[in-house]
């Protein structure tokens, strides 16, 4: 390849294409000293991998604020850019701590670490694992909902690509204005269910901008590999198309064949630009279009969608894990579980008028309308959530799964809080202390006749993160259900101890996160290797191993070629 040419008040400097991030990397091949090559790599505007003096400092990929040390300084021509004091990155996690603490509301949290994951990316994650229990409710459920429903107002800076119906036709242009040319996962939504909150349109970025975020902080894939996306066809939330700072398309939701056509755009571009293994995950699409688009692009695609492989799909999975455990046909499992939706019990009466993934359920039995007379005929002994409708889990349902059952096991799953079915208060209150309780979104502590029960947080959080990982490292070209089961059923239930059900726990604690999306992405990425499906050849040894050797390194300065060698371009900026 032919160099181009950069020219400044310096001599004349050449410019060869970097493999990461799409920048140039300025390097004199001739008779410049180690020092001119290092300035006129800065001088030159900060042009690659990282830039130079002021231009790093606000290049949050590579920015570590005061934690350059004396020759980084030096170096990167920082002297004087900063003040003189060096502070370790403990430290800064330390500061930030403290001044995000003293905000009163979560959404002062929320935008504090949005503007650090925007300045000094690094930190950013460091802080994240570092406090993952803390601040996970915060990037993540329930805060983000309140942030997507006000993103309007808070809207600072893009994160993320936006495909509207505007670029129809230019999709593929408009993903390769993103600078990152390395993507391996893409979080996608069109905003029409953003958790249990309806209609966000536009605003529902913040769900793919947050999960991806989880994505490197719990399952360690690099940032830079991660691309947000927001499909925008319009809102029919009228209270957002009157709001004068909407940030989106102001027109009632395309479509039909208009809105197939502009997402058989997008899902073509991606898989040219990125390739066969590009995983995409749809994320709160309302459930006329998610099935649809998983049904259509999960045999050409590396999709998969956890709202509704959650929902019926918890129930299909169930059933595939009883059916297994007790050697007997998916069908016969299908008839231990069963569904209630806003008309009451599913049966084989109401047949014809069922959408297609209920259908499966309608098992034979009389209608019945209410809950709790459904919990009264059916007897179950595990009570799940998925709505998103909250306060569905009244006093009278949480008091007859305990008249029922000794520990009634009941799963608030609805995000975020507003929309919980109940409370973890109500639920051990209700059940005087003997429910087995967990939510999708965080409950404190309930202290209840002298005894403190910890609710178990059942959020998908913990499985997503590492299932991508597990594809990722594998190199698995589709997603199959096994893996799901393989993620869920056998991973992360084989990291439950015998001391978290001793405090009525069914989920281990979110401060080993790492090492439970690690364990599931071993186990995902096996299944993968068993199926046919991965395509990184040959297969790891020790796949745990392997999976905890991949995490993206949030200690130092990876990935900023600044000191030049003489060393090929292409390797000198490559990132760890």
């Amino acid at each position: 390849m032919h160099p181009s040419t950069i020219t400044n008040s310096q001599p004349h400097f050449k410019a060869w294409p970097t493999k990461q991030r799409g920048g140039f990397g300025v390097v004199q091949p001739g008779e410049f000293n180690e020092a001119e090559k290092v300035r006129g790599f800065a001088e030159s505007g900060g042009v690659g991998v990282g830039g130079g003096g002021y231009t790093l400092l606000r290049d949050p990929h590579h920015n570590k604020g005061l934690a350059f040390n004396g020759k980084e300084r030096d170096a990167h021509y920082l002297r004087g850019l900063l003040p003189p004091t060096v502070a370790s990155q403990e430290l800064q996690v330390k500061k930030m701590m403290h001044n995000i603490r003293q905000y009163q509301l979560p959404l002062q949290k929320y935008m504090a670490m949005m503007d650090l994951q925007e300045r000094n990316q690094k930190l950013f994650y460091k802080l994240l694992i570092d406090h993952v229990e803390e601040l996970l409710p915060i990037v993540y459920t329930p805060t983000v909902g309140e942030a997507c429903q006000k993103y309007g107002s808070i809207f600072m800076r893009p994160q993320g690509l936006y495909i509207s119906l505007r670029e129809k036709g230019k999709i593929l242009e408009v993903l390769r204005n993103w600078p990152e040319k390395n993507i391996q996962v893409i979080v996608v939504t069109d905003g029409e269910r953003i958790l249990g909150l309806g209609d966000l349109g536009c605003q529902g970025m913040g769900i793919p901008v947050g999960k991806l975020s989880l994505y490197t902080a719990l399952g360690g894939v690099r940032p830079s590999a991660c691309l947000p996306v927001t499909i925008d066809v319009g809102t029919n939330n009228e209270e957002l198309l009157n709001d004068e700072f909407y940030i989106g398309l102001r027109q009632r939701r395309a479509t039909g064949q208009e809105y197939a056509e502009l997402l058989h755009e997008f899902m073509t571009a991606v898989k040219q630009n990125y390739g066969e293994k590009i995983l995409v995950q749809f994320e709160d699409f309302a459930n006329h279009n998610a099935f649809d688009l998983l049904a259509k692009y999960g045999t050409t695609h590396l999709v998969f969608n956890d709202d509704i492989q959650a929902g019926t799909g918890i129930a299909e999975l169930i059933a595939l894990e009883i059916a297994k455990k007790t050697n007997t046909p998916v069908e016969e499992a299908r008839k231990k579980i069963w569904l209630v939706d806003s008309k009451g019990l599913i049966v084989s009466s109401r047949l014809e008028s069922l959408q297609h993934f209920k259908k499966p359920w309608a098992h034979e039995h009389e209608p019945i309308r209410g809950l709790v007379d459904a919990i009264n005929a059916i007897k179950p002994t595990v009570l799940i959530g998925t709505s998103g409708v909250g306060r569905q889990f009244n006093k009278e349902v949480v008091e007859a799964m305990a008249t029922i059952n000794e520990k009634p096991i009941i799963l608030a799953l609805s995000n975020p809080t507003s929309q919980s079915e109940c409370t973890a208060e109500e639920a051990y209150t209700w059940s005087q202390g003997r429910a087995i309780f967990a939510s999708g979104s965080p409950f404190p502590p309930v202290e209840y006749e002298g005894k403190v029960f910890v609710p178990g947080q059942a959020n998908n959080a913990y499985i997503f993160p590492g299932f991508g990982l597990g594809l990722l490292m594998s190199g698995t070209i589709r997603v199959h259900e096994e893996m799901l089961l393989a993620a869920s059923a056998e991973s992360l239930a084989a990291q439950v101890t015998q001391e978290n059900f001793d405090k009525g726990l069914i989920y281990p604690p979110f401060s080993n996160i790492r090492k439970i999306s690690a364990h599931i992405a071993a186990n995902v990425a096996a299944k993968a290797y068993e199926l046919g499906l991965a395509t990184r050849l040959p297969q790891p040894n020790d796949l745990v191993k392997y999976a905890e050797s991949s995490p993206y390194l949030v200690n130092g300065l990876c990935g900023v070629g600044l000191v030049v060698m003489k060393v090929k371009l292409s390797r000198l900026f490559e990132t760890k």
